[in-house]
C-alpha cells in the first residue's frame, strides 16, 4: 500500500481521499517478507552461432568471464583472436536450467556430454533454449537483432553480486490438492505458473522460489489456499483498505470504489494518465499492490464486505485477465445470487482505449452493509467470514447458488454404482468426505469441499460427479451420502464390512477359474478364517499329510 503513489494519480483537491490515504500514515508497518539471496560472480555464458557469439565474446571478455559455447560441430579451422581471454566450446543437444547465479547447463560435444554452471546467460540461439511467459532474471534471448542484442548485453551486465529477492509465495503442502496416490486433483497454479516456477512433485507441488517473480496467479486460482501470496499479504492488505473506507466515509465520502493496480505497470499508466491531464473519477481509491494479478476471490469479496461500494483491477502488466475475469465473475455470481443487485467487480483492461470512460459511467450497485471483521490469512477462512456476513445481510435466501465450473465450492453426488469402498474418504485434501468408524456410511460436508475431483477421480466405480455451487442452507451441517448394511459372514456370522462392497466383489470373481464350483464361490461369502476351514475340510485335492514319497 502506497500513499505516495495514490497521491500523485488524482487531485489533492479531494477531500475523501486524501483522508483514505491519511488514514495509512498511522498503520503499522508489516511484517517483512523472508527473502532469498543470488550471488553473481561474473560468470557470462554466450550461446549462439559461432560467428555472432565470438564477435560479443571479444567485445565483453575484458568485463567477465566468458565461456562461448557455438553451436554444431567444430570447424576444421577457428578464427580465433590473437588475444583470447575466454573459453569456446562446441555442442548440440543443449539444455538449459536454473537462475541467475546458477544457471546448469548440459550439452553433446564429441568427447560425450558435458555439464557447466554460470551466473547468467545471453542466448543467440536460433530458437531461444527458454521459452516462457516470464523469463528468469539473469537471462536474455534477444534474437537476430544487433540492436537488441545490444540492449540484452547491457542489460545482462547489471547482474554482478549479490541479489535478494521476496519469497513471494508461501505453500503450505497440508491443504495442497494436487494429486492423491497417484491420481490427478488440481493443477491450477501449474497451468497459470508463466515462469514455470512451479511443477508437480508426487502427490504434491514444487515452487521454486529463486524461479517466482511474484505474480500471484497461482494463489489466485488456488482453491484451498495452500498457495498464500504475501509481497504483500493479504491480512495486510485488508486492513489498511479497511481503514481507507472507513476513514473515507467519516469524511462524508460514499460509494467508493477501490481500484488495485500492480506497483510497476499499473503505477506507470495511472501516471502517464496524470501527465495527459485526466484523472480518475472522484469515488475512486487506489491501491497499490505488488502484482494485480495476485488479487483473488477473498480480496474481491472481501473488499465489498468491508465498504467498498465497487472493487476494480488494472490489469496493466497482468500475464493474462482470463484468471481474474474468472475471479471476478464467481465474486459477482455470488453476490447477485444473494440479491444484491449491480455489478460490484470489474476487471479493467488498461489497453482497452475507452477505459477511462466506463469507469467513470460504471453505475453504483445496490448498497452491502459494512462488516467488522478483518481478512486473516488463510484464503478458505476469510471467504467464510464474508460469505456469512453477506448471507446474514442479504435481500434474498436461496437454498444454493449454482457456480461456473472450476468453482471452489460444490456437491458432490454419489450414484448408485457406489459400494462404499471408501477409497474417496482417504483422498479428499479438506476432510469434505468422511466414513463413519461404527457403520458402512459416507458422509459429506460442503462447505469444505473443493471440487478438486481427486474423489471423481480415484473412485473405482466412477460413481462420482462434481457439482459446483455455493450452498447457503445448512452450510456446516454434514449431510448423508449413502448408507449400506453390513454384510456378514455366512458361516460364523462375523462382519466383514459394507454389503455392496462384498457382493460388488463377489460378482467380479464369480466367472473366475478358481471360483467355478458352487462351493468355491460360497467361500466368497465367508470370513478369512472360516474359509479357510472351510477349505481343509471340503476340498478334494490332496492334503499335505496325505502326502508319499
Amino acid at each position: 500500500m502506497n500513499a505516495t503513489s495514490a497521491n500523485a494519480l488524482q487531485s489533492s483537491e479531494n477531500p475523501f481521499l486524501a483522508a483514505a490515504l491519511a488514514a495509512l500514515a498511522d498503520l503499522p508497518a508489516p511484517e517483512p517478507v523472508p527473502a532469498i539471496s543470488m550471488l553473481a560472480d561474473g560468470h557470462l555464458l554466450i550461446i549462439g552461432e559461432l560467428e555472432v557469439a565470438l564477435g560479443w565474446a571479444e567485445r565483453l571478455a575484458g568485463q567477465r568471464e566468458v565461456t562461448v559455447l557455438a553451436l554444431g560441430e567444430p570447424p576444421a579451422t577457428v578464427d580465433r583472436p590473437d588475444a583470447e581471454n575466454f573459453a569456446l566450446e562446441f555442442g548440440n543437444q543443449v539444455q538449459l536450467s536454473g537462475h541467475l547465479g546458477a544457471f546448469e547447463l548440459y550439452w553433446q560435444a564429441v568427447e560425450g556430454t558435458k555439464k557447466a554452471t554460470f551466473d547468467v546467460v545471453l542466448d543467440l540461439s536460433p530458437q531461444a533454449l527458454l521459452n516462457r511467459v516470464e523469463l528468469p532474471d539473469g537471462y536474455r534471448a534477444p534474437g537476430r537483432d544487433p540492436l537488441d542484442q545490444a540492449l540484452a548485453v547491457i542489460d545482462l551486465l547489471g547482474f554482478d553480486g549479490e541479489f535478494e529477492k521476496p519469497r513471494y509465495v508461501t505453500v503450505n503442502e497440508r491443504l495442497c490438492a494436487h494429486s492423491r496416490s497417484m491420481k490427478a486433483g488440481c493443477s491450477n497454479c501449474i497451468e497459470v505458473c508463466a515462469t514455470e516456477a512451479i511443477v508437480s512433485a508426487g502427490d504434491k507441488i514444487k515452487l521454486d522460489p529463486y524461479l517466482c517473480q511474484g505474480c500471484g496467479t497461482c494463489t489466485t486460482v488456488c482453491p484451498s489456499g495452500a498457495l498464500a501470496y504475501q509481497f504483500p499479504r493479504v491480512a495486510d492488505v485488508g486492513l489498511a483498505i479497511k481503514v481507507q473506507l472507513k476513514s473515507y466515509r467519516a469524511a462524508g465520502g460514499n460509494n467508493a470504489c477501490l481500484l488495485f493496480h500492480s506497483a510497476e505497470a499499473g503505477r506507470k499508466q495511472l501516471a502517464a494518465l496524470k501527465r495527459a491531464g485526466k484523472a480518475l473519477p472522484a469515488n475512486v481509491i487506489p491501491v497499490e499492490v505488488w502484482s494485480a494479478d495476485a488479487v483473488g476471490l477473498d480480496l474481491l469479496l472481501g473488499a465489498v464486505t468491508l465498504g467498498a461500494a465497487q472493487v476494480a483491477v488494472f490489469g496493466a502488466g497482468s500475464h493474462d485477465l482470463a484468471p481474474l475475469q474468472k475471479q471476478a465473475g464467481l465474486g459477482q455470481s455470488i453476490l447477485n445470487g444473494l440479491g444484491f443487485a449491480g455489478e460490484y467487480l470489474r476487471i479493467v483492461d488498461g489497453e482497452s482505449g475507452n477505459w477511462l470512460a466506463e469507469l467513470a459511467a460504471w453505475a453504483v450497485p445496490a448498497g452491502v452493509p459494512v462488516a467488522e471483521f478483518r481478512l486473516v490469512a488463510d484464503k478458505r477462512t476469510t471467504l467464510e467470514f464474508v460469505i456469512d456476513h453477506l448471507q446474514k445481510n442479504a435481500p434474498a435466501a436461496p437454498e444454493f447458488i449454482a457456480l461456473a465450473a472450476g468453482a471452489p465450492f460444490g456437491n458432490v453426488i454419489v450414484s448408485d454404482a457406489c459400494t462404499l469402498c471408501m477409497s474417496c474418504t482417504s483422498a479428499c485434501p479438506a476432510g469434505a468426505l468422511k466414513a463413519a468408524a461404527d457403520a458402512p456410511r459416507l458422509s459429506f460436508l460442503e462447505r469444505n469441499c473443493l471440487q478438486c475431483g481427486l474423489c471423481a477421480n480415484t473412485c473405482p466405480e466412477q460413481a462420482i460427479t462434481l457439482a459446483p455451487r455455493l450452498l447457503l442452507k445448512e452450510r456446516r451441517a454434514e449431510r448423508l451420502l449413502k448408507e449400506a448394511e453390513i454384510f456378514c459372514c455366512t458361516a460364523c456370522g462375523k462382519a466383514m464390512g459394507a454389503a455392496p462392497t462384498i457382493l460388488n466383489m463377489i460378482s467380479k470373481l464369480s466367472g473366475h477359474s478358481m471360483f467355478a464350483t458352487p462351493e468355491a464361490l460360497a467361500r466368497l461369502s465367508m470370513c478369512g478364517d472360516c474359509r479357510v476351514i472351510d477349505l481343509i475340510n471340503n476340498e478334494k485335492s490332496t492334503k499335505a499329510w496325505e502326502m508319499t514319497e
